[in-house]
């Protein structure tokens, strides 16, 4: 993964393949590794472009306090320097919001997008305790085991929680806190209604927890499409990978060929 200047910091990333263009943004500490499966399969049918948000992996840390609109200008001027005028934009967990964020600010920048275990807000008592416990690990002493506690709980095989770790220990702690902490705050449910763009918004059937977000944003974005993964709790990209990428598939050759999606999973 090369490195690119934009907004006054350094992006790790990565681009493959060739058709629209599908930028996909994780969640804090965990990094584009997590998109590993995505990039091995979808770069046949589109253009695939994973980054490491600065002070994660391999990007340079961050002297600016972390937030979604300095994430989703990095991922404008990154767009920019790469010469990509459209792009959908793909977010995992946080990385959803993220999503909507950049939406909400770009409306004209961006296509559409892709949510997986997504959320607008973090308003139930379980989701504020888990960002608020891990934004207290975010520290010298506990990061590492902060690291491995998220690497495992994404890892599929011993492989991918061998990658999702390296690249997670190379984070900045304070950086990955601002993160998490910005995370806890953020809450764009009531302009939900006001992105017209089209979405995919899949979440897994045992993600319970998670269930009141889904609907949320069911409910409430104009163009959704919205697809339960049977049998998956919340870590979709990598542990249903397979459904996730087919239904990913169908759902952006449908929009960018004005054609109805065929998958049900």
């Amino acid at each position: 993964m090369p490195l690119i200047e934009a907004n006054g910091t350094r992006l790790h990333y990565h681009l493959a393949g060739q058709g629209p263009t599908l930028v996909f943004i994780h969640p804090p500490l965990i990094t584009s590794a997590v998109f590993r499966y995505q990039i091995a399969e979808l770069t046949t049918s589109f253009r695939v472009l994973t980054f490491d948000i600065r002070g994660h992996g391999a990007s340079t840390p961050s002297p600016t306090p972390l937030t979604y609109p300095l994430i989703v200008e990095d991922i404008r001027q990154l767009l920019n320097k790469l010469g990509i005028e459209e792009a959908y934009l793909c977010g995992y967990s946080t990385g959803g919001s993220i999503v909507l964020e950049a939406l909400l600010s770009y409306p004209d920048r961006f296509a559409g997008g892709i949510l997986i275990s997504a959320m607008s807000e973090a308003s139930t008592l379980y989701l504020r305790a888990a960002i608020g416990a891990a934004t207290h690990l975010c520290t010298p002493i506990c990061f590492r085991s902060l690291a491995t506690i998220l690497s495992w709980s994404n890892a599929d095989t011993p492989l991918t929680f061998a990658n999702l770790h390296r690249a997670a220990r190379q984070g900045d702690p304070e950086n990955i806190q601002q993160y998490f902490t910005f995370s806890q705050q953020y809450n764009c449910t009531k302009r939900l209604m006001e992105i017209k763009h089209p979405i995919l918004l899949l979440y897994g059937s045992k993600d319970r927890r998670f269930h009141k977000y889904t609907k949320l944003l069911q409910d409430r974005l104009p163009q959704v499409t919205t697809q339960e993964i049977k049998g998956k709790r919340h870590q979709l990209p990598t542990k249903a990978w397979r459904q996730c990428n087919q239904l990913i598939t169908d759902w952006l050759t449908a929009i960018t060929t004005n054609t109805a999606p065929a998958t049900t999973v």
